[in-house]
């Protein structure tokens, strides 16, 4: 249930320190789970940066998000085996 095809949306921003650790965490994590990173720039699209500007770096598969607050390495291959296929 609530299962998806092996994309995350990743929300990040220019200059973004925290976005860049993550970023660094989903590719550790590719190796041990099938999945694409599609990277956006929040500030690329006006209605993501609506949406994300105090919360990024937001990982998304399907319709459920994680945001910079919840995310840990723990946290993060937890939602990855939750929600991934």
């Amino acid at each position: 249930m609530g299962r998806q095809d092996g994309i995350v949306y990743f929300y990040t921003k220019q200059n973004c320190k925290l976005c860049e650790d993550v970023k660094q965490l989903l590719q550790i994590l590719q190796m041990d789970y099938q999945f694409s990173i599609v990277e956006q720039n929040i500030y690329q699209d006006e209605r993501l940066l609506e949406d994300y500007f105090m919360l990024i770096p937001v990982v998304r598969i399907g319709n459920r998000e994680l945001s910079a607050e919840a995310i840990s390495f723990v946290t993060l291959e937890q939602f990855l085996q939750e929600h991934l296929t």
